[in-house]
């Protein structure tokens, strides 16, 4: 195109990709108004105004605001900023239209009622701060006369659901179940009786109680995967490394567990237990699996489950090589 030429607004509206009743109507509200007029009256646009009207055709497209779209042509703004800005509505819209597949989805699912869909819109619709005292609310009346250690159930409420930002479908699906299950008076009393009946026995008490758990969830953690490296580089269980690593793991699970040194003697018996683990496994599952009312499944290991997929943090990978570590377990004098 001639800079210098003027065009007629037919020829304005098929450069810009517009209809002439598009062309006429941004003139007469002021958004891109003709260069030029004719003699006889008529509108007549040079290059300029022809990409104003591209740029006007592109942000419509976007469902740019007419008031944006004009703030910008008269220099009120950038185009940086007005893209920015209507990046952030657009996301915000994305994210509400996500909230209700995931409302959507687990209605026809569970085949819900109006009242459902009710409470699942204000499920999805809740505040962080509101979602907090969700998990609070839960574990506080969970807890309430569990004969446990002191400090296990916050532990327990420390695995809470952090729903992200910009959540997953799945996130939100899962965050919707959880917090319907949360608020289910039979679920708690289910999750409590679970727990009551697991860890007051004197072998899970131990189990419980604050070293323990500090163990299990924070300072065991590299002394795990200290065994795992040995293992997985294909060491033998009677090498020197292997030993050495395993021996230390022994050693700070009997002073944490027991508080006391580690023996030829316990370590046998550690040795012996590991080795029973995948056994007990099995038959724990097959008993789960038979059940008409698996009590973990259906309690704090559902809980657990939903935690994961709001949080985005997947189950671990690696399984515990029990036969291995039974065998750099079991006391140097008892054969190598």
């Amino acid at each position: 195109m001639n800079d210098n030429e003027l065009y007629p607004i037919g020829d304005a509206a098929r450069r810009s990709g517009l209809s002439v009743s598009a062309v006429r109507f941004y003139a007469d509200a002021g958004i891109v108004e003709p260069a030029h007029l004719s003699g006889a009256g008529h509108r007549l646009y040079d290059v300029d105004a022809i990409a104003r009207l591209e740029l006007v055709r592109t942000l419509r497209d976007l469902d740019t605001d007419l008031d944006e779209i004009r703030r910008l042509l008269e220099g009120d703004t950038t185009l940086h900023d007005l893209l920015t800005t209507h990046l952030e509505i657009v996301e915000r819209q994305e994210r509400t239209l996500r909230a209700r597949r995931a409302v959507l989805r687990t209605l026809i699912r569970q085949g819900g009622t109006t009242a459902q869909a009710d409470l699942m819109h204000k499920l999805v619709s809740m505040t962080d701060e509101e979602r907090e005292q969700t998990i609070d609310d839960f574990w506080n009346d969970v807890g309430e006369g569990l004969d446990v250690p002191d400090g296990f159930v916050d532990r327990l409420r420390a695995m809470r659901p952090i729903l992200p930002a910009d959540p997953t479908a799945a996130q939100l699906e899962a965050w919707i179940e959880l917090a319907d299950l949360v608020r289910d008076p039979a679920f708690r009393d289910a999750v409590r009786t679970y727990l009551h009946e697991t860890y007051t026995t004197d072998e899970w008490q131990a189990m419980a109680t604050e070293p323990m758990q500090e163990f299990i969830y924070e300072s065991g953690g590299p002394l795990v995967e200290a065994v795992l490296a040995a293992y997985r580089a294909g060491e033998s269980p009677r090498s020197p490394w292997a030993q050495a690593v395993v021996t230390r793991f022994m050693e700070a699970v009997t002073a944490v567990s027991a508080d006391t040194a580690l023996t030829p003697e316990i370590r046998n018996r550690m040795a012996d237990a590991y080795r029973r683990l995948p056994d007990i496994e099995r038959q724990i599952a097959e008993e789960d699996a038979a059940s008409e009312d698996p009590v973990y499944d259906d309690t704090h290991g559902r809980y657990l489950s939903l935690v994961t997929v709001v949080n985005g943090t997947g189950p671990e990978e690696d399984t515990l090589p029990y036969a291995w570590i039974a065998d750099a377990m079991r006391a140097p004098d008892d054969g190598a």
